[in-house]
């Protein structure tokens, strides 16, 4: 027997609701499964959010506070935190049509919710600011990184534009500062293969093996201090490819907190230390429209970061 279709609720606070399958189990009680099964919020926060009717039950109804666990339904419910940290930074739309948006990101807010971040994300803000519910990521960078993304409109022609970059069929141009190494001979093509370490999930390590990350870099100019500013062209798209690559070159970018060494992550960003790295530019064809697409980044990095 399939389920229903999901149900369309409506954005509170920028958030979609998120829909949460209740498998079988030994809870008595709803409460009991919410409270174990999602452990970032106390069970006196889902107590809480219960009284408020803020989880409802597949049809969309409130489900109370003492309803009991049914196995194999689905329930929903809107993601909120009772601490989130404040970034002190804002997007800027540049490019808005029927189909597709252009933010400018800046350095430290991430694209979607996860984790600590819900409010203080790309996504949300921009539903906020446009009450576009269905407005989309058609890809990530990282929360460090600054500059372009592009989102999708449509749920009809959302895949369209995720499509293109998961077919390369993006030019996509970054910018980074990191230190000058008058040895290397630049242009080069940098092709190896990038797995993620075992022991620190977090970064990413070149190995043996068939290659599956290439980025052309280029140096674009020779700075003050022993640094130069890159230009990136990536022609794959690996976690952390042009931080990683970068760092293996001997060339780790301006304020990276992960490469070359993972460091501890800080309860409050220093927000004077940002990753020097930027999305420049998109260049595709429009996969709905024909158009030929070109997006330039209204943002700069400044190199304001110490090398310690």
């Amino acid at each position: 027997m399939s389920r229903p279709p999901k149900l369309d609720l409506p954005l509170r606070n920028g958030v979609a609701a998120s829909a949460l399958a209740c498998p079988a189990g030994h809870w008595a009680t709803l409460l009991d499964f919410l409270s174990e099964r999602l452990p970032r919020v106390s069970r006196a926060d889902w107590l809480a959010r219960l009284d408020a009717g803020e989880v409802l039950d597949a049809e969309g109804q409130v489900l109370p506070a003492t309803a009991p666990y049914r196995a194999s339904s689905r329930i929903y419910y809107w993601r909120h935190l009772a601490q989130e940290p404040q970034i002190p930074f804002e997007a800027e739309i540049l490019f808005q049509d029927e189909y597709v948006l252009v933010a400018d990101k800046p350095h430290f807010l991430p694209v979607l919710p996860a984790g600590r971040y819900v409010q203080q994300t790309l996504l949300t803000r921009l539903r906020q600011a446009t009450g576009l519910a269905e407005l989309t990521p058609a890809h990530r960078i990282d929360r460090e990184t600054a500059g372009l993304v592009l989102f999708s409109l449509k749920p009809a022609t959302r895949g369209a534009y995720q499509n293109l970059f998961r077919d390369r069929a993006v030019s996509k141009v970054y910018e980074a500062i990191a230190p000058f190494r008058p040895e290397l001979s630049l242009p080069l093509l940098r092709c190896s293969r990038l797995e993620e370490r075992s022991e620190a999930f977090m970064q990413m390590q070149e190995v043996a093996g068939e290659p599956n990350a290439e980025t052309q870099i280029a140096l674009l100019e020779q700075l003050p201090n022993g640094l130069a500013r890159y230009e990136l062209r990536p022609r794959t798209g690996q976690k952390h490819q042009l931080r990683a690559q970068m760092s293996a070159l001997g060339l780790p970018i301006l304020g990276d907190r992960i490469y070359p060494r993972l460091l501890p992550e800080e309860t409050e960003p220093d927000y004077r230390q940002a990753l020097q790295l930027l999305a420049r530019s998109l260049s595709f064809t429009d996969p709905v429209t024909g158009q030929l697409r070109h997006f330039e980044t209204r943002l700069a990095l400044t190199g304001a970061v110490p090398l310690s």
